[in-house]
Parts: C-alpha cells; structure tokens; sequence
C-alpha cells in the first residue's frame, strides 16, 4: 500500500476535490465551462485539473484571460496563458480593457469591474475561477472592515447557479497546498508584481494582517471561511423569510396595510430583498432606515415615492410596488387596432370585453383613429353628462394621483379626443350604456 501511495500523481487529492465540486454542481456532458484565467498559480493548476477531468465528465472547456494593460509585462502574461491553452488544447479568450486609474472606488475596484465586464461577455455555461481558502478569509475580512451586511459576510460561495453559473471548486484548499501541488507537476506560472505591494487594501490584510492572525491563531483562515459559510446561511435564511412576508403581503404588488405590520427589521430585510430581485444592488442600511421611517411617517391614503437607489419605492392607492427611480416619460403613440393589451411604460394596458361598463365599441367601431399616448397640453375631458370638462391636472387632482405618476399615465386617443385616462377613468362621449357592449381598459403598472 505504501508504494501505491507514492506512486500517486500529486494531483489526484486536489483532482478528487475539483471533481466532487463539478458533480455537486451537476456538470454535465456538452456543457461548457471557461475558466478565468490569469497565469497566476491558482488558475495555472486549475487549468491542468480540469484538463484531465475532460474525458469524465463530457463538458467543453474555455480559458479566459483579462489584458489589464496595468503592467509592463501584461503582455508576456497574456503569451504565458496562450502558451498553457495550446499545450492543453484549450481555447483561449483574451479581452483587452481599460482601467480608470482615477475611480473614486480605487484601482482595485476599477480593475475588478473592468474583468467582470469582460468576462460576462463570454458565453458559457460556468464560469469558473481559481479562489481558494485564503482569498475567502481575505474577502472577509476586507468586507467586515468595511461594514458589509450578512450578505457580503458571506463572501464567496463554491457553487452559484446561475447563466451562467460560477464555479469556485478550490474554495476550500489553502493557497500553500495549490502552490505545493504545481510545484510537484512543475507547472509554469506568471507572478503579478502588484500583489506584493501593501498600498493595496487587500494586499495588505493578505501580507500584513493574515500573516499576524495566523501566528496567534493558526487555525484563523480556515476558520473564518467557515464563518462565511454560517454567514452565508444565515443569509440564504433572511431570504427565506423575505419570501414569506412578500408572500403573505400581496406577492409582485404588495399591500400597504400588511407591509406597515412588519416590524422595522422584518420591514428593511423585505425591501432588501425586493430590491434585490431587480437585479440591482441592495441600498446601504441608513439609507433603508429613512425609507421605513417615511413609510410608517405617510398619512394612510397619502401616495409616496420612496428613493431607494436605483430603484424607488412607490406607495399608491393602498398598494406598494418598485420600480427604476427615474422612470421615462413615455414616447410618441402606439396605434391601437383592437387587440387584447398594449405594452406601455415598462407595464402594459389590457383591453377588456365588458358589458354596460368602459368605452362603447358602437363608438369605438365609428373612429378613424384611436392611438394610446402620453398626456398632451390642452388635455381634458368630462367624465360625467352634468359635469363640467375637467383640466388633466384638475381630473389628476381629484383623483389623488401624484405628481410623479402623472406623466406615464396612458390616455387613448380617439380621433383626437381623450376617450379614456389611465387611473382616472372614460369620457362621457364615449361610455358604454347599460347592457351594451363595451371595452375596459386597465393599466397594468
């Protein structure tokens, strides 16, 4: 047995840890993979694992390699990855980018978002990098010094579906066990000169702070990539219960009444999570305090638009929805021929078949035109046989409709005249009589 054990390749252990990410993430034949690729060490070995697991698992593999143009020998980096793709038979995708050395966020963070960028341009199935326990740790505890959340505590995860999804199978292996293990292979590798130097946040936790935990704590790295785990958790858990009170407030539009029951923490997770589900960035927590105070602040049938960010939260009529803060105000006419709905201003206005109630098609069918458009100067219209013709900021009034939601109401148009306003209601010229047949618009935000 002994012999046998010397006779292993050094690879296999780190093989068999890579191989048991893949089958968790269910990789399958024909799916492609393309891993990041920057020369260094960890994607150098990664490259060669996932090389040999080929042939087990069917997938086609892709390496990926950012031009960051921020050093002198960029380019021998970008010839040494091409040089490891063609001994492996690997295609090779090389971007060049533009780094703002003058981002307010940091070189750091601007070199960051230029790779994401141009890695999110290759098209695959996983994309995966070469992180492993000690980047987890530094990720941490660069996050917590900065204040993050539970969701930036839970630093990086092994395995996030998605498309694509983002594979990280030597999350869990210490940087001195990938380096021992290419050494054994005698794999060739680039040293970034950048990560030596301390000026860098991260660099610094990595070389001055991790370096003095570990002393007092030797087991200090893997245990906070643990922690991140439970962070992780407990986060996947604050979801869960986002979902719940979404759920049991009115689900994609939520009931104003049921929101304002929550407690003020249960209140910013939801509307955490709400934002989230946009697929922008979660507000900053102060930011999520005013939005709740203003919230539970607003008179019970006062509209509110609430800036969140990116996004706005919007409170009108009893009903509490999101949508991007600086929505556009709609453009030019759609001509409507009689169909069913109409999309219009990120929503869509339906059509539908009524009896005695909205707009009579007898009427309708006598139009030569009828068009659904923004408001216009001069609009008006009467709502009633002994009613006055009312302005469209008066009828907007009456209404109680906010100003903010005034210049995206839809109005049909009918040769000429507003025949029907969103949220406010018919003209009388062209409503329905009793038991005949008729056309309800509804806008649906």
């Amino acid at each position: 047995m002994a012999g046998t054990r010397n006779n292993r390749s050094p690879d296999t252990a780190l093989g068999a840890t890579v191989a048991a990410v893949l089958a968790a993430a269910g990789v399958a034949a024909g799916q492609r993979l393309c891993l990041a690729l920057s020369g260094g060490v960890d994607s150098s070995l990664l490259l060669h694992l996932l090389a040999g697991l080929r042939a087990q698992f069917g997938f086609e593999l892709a390496a990926a390699h950012v031009h960051h143009g921020l050093s002198p020998n960029a380019d021998a980096w970008q010839d040494a990855c091409a040089a490891q793709c063609a001994a492996a038979g690997i295609q090779l995708h090389a971007f060049r980018v533009e780094v703002a050395r003058d981002d307010p966020a940091g070189l750091e963070a601007a070199a960051r978002a230029a790779r994401r960028a141009a890695l999110a341009r290759v098209d695959c199935d996983w994309l995966v990098s070469g992180h492993h326990q000690d980047d987890q740790a530094e990720t941490l505890l660069f996050r917590l010094v900065r204040g993050t959340g539970l969701r930036g505590a839970g630093a990086m995860a092994t395995i996030e579906p998605g498309r694509p999804g983002r594979l990280r199978p030597l999350l869990a292996v210490r940087r001195a066990q990938i380096v021992a293990c290419a050494q054994a292979l005698r794999l060739a590798w680039v040293e970034d000169e950048s990560n030596a130097d301390p000026r860098h946040a991260r660099n610094y936790l990595r070389h001055r702070v991790l370096p003095v935990m570990e002393a007092a704590f030797p087991g200090a790295v893997p245990a906070l990539a643990r922690a991140a785990g439970h962070f992780r958790e407990a986060d996947e858990l604050l979801d869960a219960l986002a979902a719940q009170d979404a759920a049991a407030c009115g689900g994609a539009t939520l009931g104003r009444d049921a929101l304002l029951a929550l407690s003020d923490a249960r209140l910013r997770n939801l509307l955490r999570w709400c934002v989230r589900r946009h697929a922008v960035e979660a507000p900053a927590r102060a930011r999520l305090v005013e939005a709740v105070r203003q919230l539970r602040a607003a008179a019970p049938g006062h509209p509110l638009h609430v800036s969140l960010g990116t996004l706005a939260c919007c409170i009108y009529r009893g009903q509490v929805w999101f949508e991007p803060a600086r929505v556009p105000t709609p453009a030019g006419a759609l001509a409507w021929h009689g169909e069913d709905e109409l999309a219009w201003n990120g929503g869509r206005v339906r059509f539908e078949p009524a009896t005695g109630a909205g707009l009579s098609r007898a009427a309708l069918a006598r139009a030569t035109a009828c068009e659904l458009v923004p408001r216009w100067p001069g609009l008006g219209m009467r709502q009633g046989a002994r009613r006055p013709r009312r302005s469209f900021k008066n009828l907007c009034q009456e209404a109680g409709i906010p100003a903010w939601l005034r210049p995206r109401l839809p109005v049909l148009r009918v040769d000429g005249e507003a025949a029907w306003i969103g949220e406010i209601g018919v003209a009388v010229e062209f409503a329905c009589g009793p038991d005949e047949a008729g056309v309800r618009p509804v806008w649906l935000r």
